[in-house]
């Protein structure tokens, strides 16, 4: 039996900085379990087989989750951005865009515009800020390949089982999505029914969102003075960026607008030949001959989509972070970007939630040691 004072389940960014924060406090003794064998969570960057071993360090700089922040309005990100050493770079706007409509027969070039706050692009990929924080923290209090399937609560301690191991713990902070922690962590006693309830209804971010990444020779559609920014409802992709890298790779990318019970029944070499198609019937003919390309489909990610989230229902309300029932009272505190009160959903808010978390974990340990 190993025992901590906190356990951080998820090594997402949420989790990741919580962990961070705890050492900046003073507080060393805690453990971090991620199920997957990377670390990252709901920010990542592609990774490939040996065949594309030479794109592998291009790869990293593409974001296949969360892609943008905007300094301007989530200062706490842009701080935490900035004290990590990294640099930002704007999203590509320049240009005209398409807009892509079946009553239209052909694309139409209208007016670019620009973001007010502009999207901002960390420099290297979100994988960048995720690495710079895992390695401010001590690699030995981080577990991979570690699922949690049990938490069991008692008046004075919670015991975690993850891989068939039990670790005791005074605090669990809980860095993964509401609903995926309802539907796949055995609790005991079982949550308030008005938590699961909760929990349940709020839908995770990115579970049912794919992302197509294309990355090219030449930036064509620049030469052609466009932006690279495209929606259309012609499919399968509803909505098209620029997604070169700040090291100069020339690359589009495209969130799914077919449904992930639709692209289910579709094998992942038909979607990426219909994604050319389109790329070739808005771009022109170089935009069909990606040197590479790739899926990243969240909802068969099970460490973020359970059945309920394929069932989209866009319901977003924010659960309370902490249970306010015995025995979980004060043992358990929510801290995934779900839990945010100002960016559920957002990058931000994975760090907004991590600082109010462990923010109000010091005031309980606090409030302890004076009484």
């Amino acid at each position: 039996m190993n025992e901590v004072q906190v356990a951080i389940i998820g090594g997402g960014l949420s989790g990741l900085y919580a962990a961070y924060l705890l050492e900046q406090s003073g507080i060393t003794d805690y453990i971090l379990f991620e199920a997957k064998d990377s670390l990252g969570g709901r920010l990542s960057s592609p990774t490939v087989g040996d065949e594309h071993v030479q794109f592998n360090e291009q790869l990293k700089h593409f974001d296949l989750g969360g892609t943008w922040y905007w300094p301007k309005i989530q200062t706490r990100l842009d701080a935490v951005i900035k004290r990590m050493g990294l640099q930002a770079y704007p999203q590509h706007e320049v240009g005209e865009m398409l807009i892509d409509r079946a009553d239209l027969g052909r694309p139409i070039r209208v007016s670019g515009y620009a973001s007010y706050p502009p999207m901002m692009r960390v420099s290297g990929g979100m994988h960048a800020l995720i690495n710079a924080i895992k390695q401010a923290i001590q690699p030995a209090k981080v577990l991979t390949d570690h699922t949690v399937t049990g938490v069991e609560c008692s008046s004075n301690k919670v015991c975690i089982t993850a891989n068939g191991t039990r670790w005791i713990a005074d605090h669990v902070l809980l860095a993964i999505p509401p609903r995926l922690a309802a539907s796949t962590i055995d609790f005991s006693p079982q949550l308030p029914e008005e938590t699961y309830q909760a929990w349940m209804g709020v839908d995770t971010w990115m579970a049912t969102h794919a992302k197509y990444l294309a990355i090219y020779d030449e930036p064509f559609w620049k030469t052609d003075h466009l932006s690279g920014y495209a929606r259309s409802d012609y499919g399968p992709l509803g909505e098209i960026h620029d997604a070169s890298s700040d090291i100069g790779v020339p690359a589009l990318f495209g969130f799914f607008e077919l449904p992930a019970s639709v692209r289910s029944t579709f094998s992942e070499s038909e979607l990426k030949e219909r994604c050319r198609k389109q790329l070739k019937r808005l771009f022109g003919p170089e935009a069909a001959n990606p040197k590479f390309d790739f899926i990243k489909d969240w909802s068969a990610d099970k460490y973020t989509s359970t059945l309920s989230d394929l069932d989209h229902m866009d319901a977003h309300p924010i659960p309370p972070p902490c249970i306010a029932s015995e025995p979980w009272r004060q043992r358990l505190i929510g801290i995934a970007t779900e839990w945010s009160t100002q960016y559920p959903g957002y990058i931000a808010g994975a760090v907004d939630a991590s600082f109010n978390g462990v923010n109000q974990l010091l005031q309980q340990k606090l409030a302890k040691a004076e009484s």
